[in-house]
């Protein structure tokens, strides 16, 4: 509903008790830190391109690398000026919140104003409340118009403030879509199919780490989703490493909003817990607060059943050796699931700790029958894998041997967007390519970027072997060629 037609109760209260300017005097800050970074980057980048290009560098490579160096310097520079803007629009908005606020009728004043009109009401057995009844009621109304003015000026003043953001830069596809005829320029990474990605083998953009298939994923590799911290996760805006779900604090969690490690569920705050809106460790069924119960509702160590209160056994399964297990044949403490050998496992038949699938060997593993730590996916052996069948670490696809693959089938390092083909070196986009950094399918050498083509950096449709040719269809062989069906 519109703030103008809110009574003063309910526009105060909005005003008094939220976040306040905080957080956007927060995001002020960080715009102008980004500015910051990203002006220092745009001029050592270019300090080094053209230091590069104007003494020991020369010749064709030299001058197609300062044409894709160009446009990403003038990039940055752009991106820092608009980053700027934001911050000091995020100032002028905290700054018209400030006022807004000074303007807003306290909540408290408000309140005194329906309770003194309660007690004149209550009392009024003669009318003769009558004069101070009005005179409240008009004290009401002016507060209900000066909240409603501070708001209108709220508005107004935050509606300024985001016009003035400039629109969202051209995307780097765009800007830079001919850099998939020069494949080793991936400048703040390698084998990486979107810019402004630091790592190997990303598919997708703002990237911090290797091996992802996602955006926004900070300080991890091997992820399969977006806006995680950590590596092997498969979802969403996890803080940790081997969760499958989304918004999990902790790793090896299979479910959602857990607080811990270990987890089958959702809602959970410990470790080793099957269930929901458990507090504790091992714990089997939901609502339990302690140690080892199985059941609903209960809190202590060890009971089995629902809604107690006390200490039962050690264990509340059967057939466990150790404290706080109540699932069955567990050897360890903590385990929920069956036939664990561990710490916290909810799963079942793992050996390790804080396992949450099946048949797994190693540490925090959500997936199943993975032997490693960390991994989401199943049937992998190594670590942070998000994929299935993966033999190495850090890789979101499947069917990898290698490290950093967001790829399928591949042999290597941060090879991407590889399909049935089988492909094998590093940072190769293509299907079926072998070598270093080619983008094409079916490729062999290094830094090709064409289908069928052989040699070293060469550009072009199909059918080229050599070094440096750029002609526009195949059947060409040799040296820095630029038409087809030639040779020398």
């Amino acid at each position: 509903m519109s703030f103008l037609v809110l009574p003063p109760e309910i526009n105060s209260l909005r005003m008094f008790v939220g976040a306040g300017s905080a957080p956007m005097l927060e995001a002020a800050a960080a715009w102008d830190g980004l500015a910051s970074e990203l002006a220092s980057a745009a001029s050592s980048f270019a300090s080094v391109t053209s230091g590069l290009t104007q003494q020991a560098w020369q010749g064709p490579a030299s001058a197609a690398m300062m044409a894709a160096a160009t446009p990403y310097a003038g990039f940055l520079s752009a991106a820092a000026a608009q980053a700027q803007n934001a911050s000091a629009q995020a100032q002028s908005v905290a700054a018209v919140f400030e006022s807004t606020l000074a303007a807003t009728v306290h909540p408290a004043v408000v309140a005194a104003n329906r309770t003194d009109l309660v007690s004149l009401v209550v009392s009024n057995l003669f009318g003769q409340n009558a004069p101070a009844i009005a005179a409240t009621e008009a004290e009401y109304e002016q507060m209900w118009a000066q909240d409603v003015a501070a708001m209108v000026d709220y508005h107004a003043g935050a509606s300024a403030a985001a016009a003035q953001l400039p629109l969202a830069l051209q995307p780097l596809d765009s800007i830079f879509g001919f850099l998939d005829n020069i494949p080793g320029l991936n400048f703040l990474g390698i084998g990486n199919s979107k810019l402004l990605t630091l790592g190997i083998g990303n598919t997708q953009a703002w990237n911090l780490g290797s091996g992802n298939n996602g955006q926004i994923n900070l300080l991890g590799s091997g992820n399969l989703g977006d806006v995680n911290f950590g590596s092997g996760n498969f979802g969403f805006w996890n803080l940790g490493s081997g969760n499958i779900g989304s918004l999990n604090f902790g790793s090896g969690n299979n479910g959602n909003w857990n607080l811990g490690s270990g987890n089958i569920g959702g809602f959970n705050l410990g470790f080793g817990n099957t269930g929901s809106n458990n507090f504790g460790f091992g714990n089997f069924g939901s609502g339990n607060f302690g140690f080892g119960n199985s059941g609903t509702g209960n809190i202590g160590i060890g009971l089995t059943g629902n809604h107690q209160i006390g200490f039962g056994g050690l264990n509340s399964g059967t057939g466990n050796i150790g404290f706080g297990n109540s699932g069955t044949n567990n050897i360890g403490f903590f385990n929920s699931g069956n036939g664990n050998i561990g710490f916290g496992n909810s799963g079942q038949f793992n050996s390790g700790i804080g396992n949450s699938g099946n048949w797994t060997t190693g540490l925090f593993n959500s997936g199943s029958t993975d032997t490693g730590i960390f991994n989401s996916g199943d049937y992998n052996t190594g670590g942070f894998n998000a994929g299935n069948y993966n033999t190495g670490f850090f890789n979101s696809g499947s069917i990898n041997t290698g490290v950093f693959n967001s790829g399928d089938l591949n042999t290597g390092v941060g090879n991407l967007f590889t399909g049935s083909g089988v492909s094998s070196g590093f940072g190769n986009l293509g299907d079926g390519s072998s070598g270093f950094n080619n983008s094409g399918d079916n490729a062999s050498g290094i830094g090709n970027a064409g289908d069928y083509v052989s040699g070293l950096f060469n550009s072009g449709i199909a059918e080229i072997s050599g070094i440096l040719n750029n002609a526009p269809t195949g059947f060409t062989s040799g040296i820095y060629n630029l038409r087809n069906v030639l040779a020398g």
